[in-house]
C-alpha cells in the first residue's frame, strides 16, 4: 500500500529523510532487455548475446543500466501516491549510480526517501532519492535523486 499526499498541504506533510516505503518485486526478463537494446540502439552483448554472456564477467546476460533507471516511474507509485495536482513532470536527476549488475531473471525492488520539496512556479517540487536493489544481492543496483514536479 503506498504512503498518499493529497495536494501541496499534503506533500507537505511528507516524513523528510526517512523511508516512505518499498515497492513490489520486479523480475527483468530477457524480452524487457531486448526491447530496451531495440528502443535504445545499445545492442551490447552482455545485455543481448545469452551464450557469450554466459562466458563473461556477470555469468549471464544482464540488463541495461538506464533499463534499471528508467523503472523508477514503474516503481514509484507503488511507494508514494500523490493526488490533488494537475500535471506531474520528471524534471530530471540530480545523481545516477549503478553499483551493481542486474541479472536477467533477477527481482529488484525499490525504497523511496523524500529529501526535500521546495516551492516552484506553479507548484512544488520533490527531490527523491530511489534505491534499486536485486533481491539477494550485496549492493544496490541503482541509487538515483531524481527531481519531480507537481503542479497545480
Amino acid at each position: 500500500m503506498p504512503c498518499v499526499a493529497h495536494g501541496i498541504e499534503g506533500v507537505r506533510a511528507l516524513p523528510i529523510g526517512e523511508v516512505l516505503g518499498q515497492s513490489d518485486l520486479y523480475e527483468i526478463t530477457q524480452e524487457a532487455v531486448d526491447k530496451f537494446a531495440d528502443a535504445t540502439g545499445d545492442y551490447q552483448w552482455i545485455h543481448v548475446d545469452a551464450e557469450r554472456a554466459k562466458d563473461g564477467p556477470f555469468g549471464g546476460t544482464i540488463a541495461h543500466g538506464y533499463l534499471t533507471l528508467s523503472l523508477v516511474p514503474r516503481l514509484l507509485p507503488e511507494i508514494l501516491e500523490i493526488t490533488g495536482f494537475a500535471l506531474v513532470v520528471n524534471y530530471g536527476c540530480e545523481r545516477v549510480r549503478f553499483p551493481s549488475p542486474v541479472p536477467v531473471g533477477g527481482k529488484v525492488r525499490a525504497t523511496a526517501v523524500l529529501d526535500e520539496v521546495s516551492e516552484v512556479r506553479g507548484g512544488l517540487q520533490l527531490s527523491i532519492t530511489m534505491t534499486i536493489t536485486v533481491e539477494g544481492a550485496a549492493k544496490p543496483a541503482c541509487v538515483v535523486t531524481f527531481l519531480t514536479r507537481q503542479l497545480v
